[in-house]
């Protein structure tokens, strides 16, 4: 089985500061995000199962992608795939999805592309199904718990109210949430011999993309919310605290009555 695992750097959320509604991103580690972790360790998982498994570390990003992919390698992964061009850093999901299917097509024959169910930085979750629509692959998201194997997947999709049990035929997409798994953390030796595995670079040239190629959906703004502080001052015993808390609440539509 040939396991395609799609990855994205994006800044350390714990590192980040928020300055006049503004994330100041300078100077913030990158990292890959939490599901994505999850999508690879998923692969690794998988991989010790069925024997014979591939996996690729498909990625985007900058310069400092080199450093971060020894990661996903160390977890698990064979091979990796890197798509590394200032022009990346504009493109939308429908562009980035557009370039992670035709560096799929490069990298070539694949039974199951897994995916975060969203990036850590923006949670659009579009890019997953954007891509199984471009690849022509039936796609299963929010899945917890997923099984491979004999040409078909069988997952647990968690519908918040519920779990669907649902199964498809390979070649397929799956995104997959955070709780599906705890990734592990690569020993020492994983590390060192993470340098040894291959690893392709892609620029947008390679992928067919031109510079003057333009995003149709371009950010405006990202603004963290207003946090105005009433500063009220609750006075009296306990009783008398609770009953002001709870009549301020009412009246600022936060409870009801």
């Amino acid at each position: 089985m040939n396991i395609v695992v799609c990855l994205k750097q994006v800044p350390d959320l714990q590192q980040i500061r928020i300055k006049d509604r503004k994330a100041l991103l300078e100077g913030a580690p990158l990292v890959f995000g939490d599901m994505d972790k999850s999508a690879l360790e998923e692969a690794a998982r998988i991989k010790e199962k069925v024997e014979g498994t591939k996996v690729t570390a498909l990625a985007m990003g900058g310069k400092k992608l080199k450093d971060g992919i020894k990661e996903a390698l160390a977890i698990g992964a064979d091979e990796a795939v890197l798509l590394i061009d200032p022009l990346f850093a504009d493109f939308d999901a429908a562009s980035k999805a557009q370039a992670l299917a035709q560096a799929i097509e490069k990298i070539g024959e694949y039974d199951l592309v897994l995916c975060g169910e969203g990036s850590t930085d923006n949670y659009s979750g579009q890019t997953g199904p954007r891509l199984a629509e471009i690849l022509d692959l039936p796609q299963i998201t929010y899945v917890r718990e997923l099984e491979a194997g004999e040409g078909k997947v069988k997952a647990v999709r968690n519908m918040e109210e519920s779990f669907e049990v649902v199964e498809a035929e390979l070649p397929a997409l799956v995104t997959v949430a955070d709780e599906i798994n705890q990734p592990r953390l690569a020993s020492l030796r994983d590390i060192l011999k993470a340098g040894r595995k291959p690893v392709q670079e892609l620029t947008a040239a390679d992928l067919g993309f031109s510079e003057d190629e333009e995003a149709a959906i371009k950010m405006v703004s990202n603004l963290a919310p207003e946090q105005d502080r009433k500063q009220v001052v609750f006075e009296g015993d306990l009783d008398e605290v609770s009953e002001g808390l709870i009549n301020a609440l009412t009246q600022e539509g936060v409870l009801g009555r």
